[in-house]
């Protein structure tokens, strides 16, 4: 029976993907490979023990008060001779790798940040016991501090200081975009009909959620192109300049195209900025630690920018749901609020009338956090001291890899992937300094003029319109591709993502699709004779 796929034709990529994964696991006889999913195979391993060797430390400082009343009841830490009885402990595990990290990380705590060790160790055994509420509840003191360190080394390269950026610990990239979109809302910063400028092709919650009854702004694309290795042109940047145009959304990297923006690209932003001081920029900057001298729009316009960070895919965390929000103390979304009308700002100064006896003082980062919490819950906000505290573990482990092999390894292997299936598609991968290749755009057009010429290319171009391609690709090989479509693209394509399979298998994915071009290449032979 054959199928009318253009009736998928409308689907979101994440809603078409369980029609796909459904057709590409319809035969017993065969594994599905899905590359459609961002989630990695890989994880950081000795972080996450030296989590659960903290987490063995910190039940024996619980174990020291009122453990003679039950042998499973413990107390509160004790801050006198923490730091020694650490250190005693890092002695007795000294055969265990964690250990020496442990040991490693307070050595950086206290001698190349400055920090109190005592005060570091009691509010890592304190949140890795999850016994008090995160205070403050936007983040733990010393972890904002740390996590500061790392983001802003990855991001900006020391281009921002320290001392200048708030953080707010989330649960993951995907719950800082639901925060920031409901209180961009709530702080009247977007209103239904504004514009919002998003550059494509993009991670398709950007599409969809503006577009939601309770957003309702009108979408503005700003395309990358690929025949500018996916870079934006000058005149697509350019639709920033208008002044109904309040927000820009980026992903940097991109995705799924897998490419960092250039720096002439956030040189010409941060021009439009001087001109357009009001213009807000949400980045997400998922990807960044993958690329190779990755500089942030935060790095360019840190006052205009909020920053969005996951641990999610670098760490293979994604399933502890780690993120952050990173604001600059003087930026320009706190001088919006100052110059909202009055009656606005009256509004919002009772909606925030419970946080302090200054609403109108409060700023866009701790709004954040409590309209996370409806406002009013605001004193039990914050993400879970366990998860910030396996933040601090990661972002220590990566700072202190001087040598960078966490992340050449994580390139390599990713590379290694890439080579793999375009060597046995037979065609070369886009030579870019700027790719990531985190994921990959196959661009349908490129793949078959490379492969047969320009008038096959012309005529897969029409079958690709019927939505015909994926569906036969899951159906008949068991391999699951989203449509770049779904992204923003505006050319026939689709995502792998080049994270989540093993060399050997991105190498049959490869080799499936080469044999699907040739039979549609004999189709259209056979057809032209």
């Amino acid at each position: 029976m054959s199928i009318d796929y253009s009736k998928f034709r409308d689907l979101s990529p994440f809603e078409l993907k369980d029609t796909l994964i459904s057709l590409a696991s319809s035969k017993a006889d065969r594994v599905m490979l899905n590359a459609g999913r961002g989630n990695p195979n890989f994880l950081a391993t000795l972080p996450r023990a030296a989590f659960f060797l903290l987490g063995q430390y910190a039940l024996s400082e619980a174990r020291l008060s009122l453990s003679y009343l039950s042998p499973g009841l413990g107390g509160t830490v004790r801050i006198s001779g923490i730091e020694a009885r650490f250190d005693h402990f890092i002695e007795s595990n000294k055969d265990k790798e964690e250990a020496a990290l442990l040991g490693h990380a307070l050595s950086y705590i206290r001698d190349q940040m400055g920090l109190p060790a005592d005060t570091f160790l009691v509010e890592m055994v304190e949140g890795i016991l999850g016994c008090y509420y995160p205070t403050p509840p936007r983040m733990l003191a010393l972890s904002e501090k740390i996590v500061a360190q790392y983001v802003l080394r990855e991001m900006v390269g020391g281009r921002v200081s320290l001392e200048s950026t708030d953080l707010f610990a989330t649960e993951g990239g995907t719950a800082a975009m639901a925060y920031v979109f409901h209180s961009l809302k709530q702080n009247n910063l977007i209103k239904k009909g504004d514009k919002v400028a998003i550059g494509m092709p993009i991670f398709s919650p950007y599409i969809e959620i503006p577009q939601l009854e309770e957003y309702g702004l009108e979408v503005v694309p700003v395309q990358a192109d690929p025949s500018l290795d996916w870079q934006y042109p000058d005149s697509e940047l350019e639709k920033l300049r208008d002044p109904a145009v309040k927000i820009f959304f980026c992903v940097n990297p991109s995705n799924p195209p897998s490419v960092k923006m250039n720096d002439e690209s956030l040189e010409k932003i941060a021009t439009i900025v001087k001109d357009r001081p009001d213009l807000m920029i949400l980045t997400d900057d998922v990807y960044g630690t993958f690329a190779d001298g990755f500089r942030s729009l935060y790095a360019v316009c840190p006052r205009n920018t909020i920053l969005v960070y996951s641990f999610s895919k670098y760490f293979g965390a994604t399933g502890w749901r780690l993120g952050v929000i990173g604001m600059h103390k003087d930026n320009a979304l706190d001088a919006s609020l100052a110059q909202l009308p009055a009656d606005v700002k009256a509004a919002q100064a009772k909606r925030y009338a419970s946080l302090t006896m200054e609403p109108e003082n409060l700023k866009f980062i701790d709004r954040l956090v409590a309209d996370s919490r409806a406002v009013a819950l605001n004193h039990t906000a914050g993400l879970s001291t366990p998860q910030q505290v396996q933040m601090v573990l990661f972002s220590l482990f990566a700072l202190m890899d001087h040598e960078g092999r966490y992340k050449a390894t994580l390139k390599s292997v990713i590379r290694r992937r890439e080579e793999a299936l375009y060597h046995e598609l037979g065609v070369a991968p886009a030579e870019d300094a700027n790719a990531v290749d985190y994921y990959t755009l196959i661009d349908l057009e490129d793949t078959c003029r490379t492969l047969y010429g320009e008038d096959f290319a012309k005529w897969m171009l029409e079958r690709a319109s019927t939505g015909e391609i994926l569906f036969r690709v899951a159906d008949e090989t068991g391999i699951v591709l989203l449509p770049g479509a779904g992204f923003g693209a505006t050319r026939p394509s689709a995502r792998a993502s080049l994270a989540n399979l093993n060399e050997v298998q991105y190498a049959a994915i490869g080799r499936s699709l080469r044999k699907m071009v040739d039979e549609y290449h004999a189709e259209f032979v056979k057809n032209k004779s």
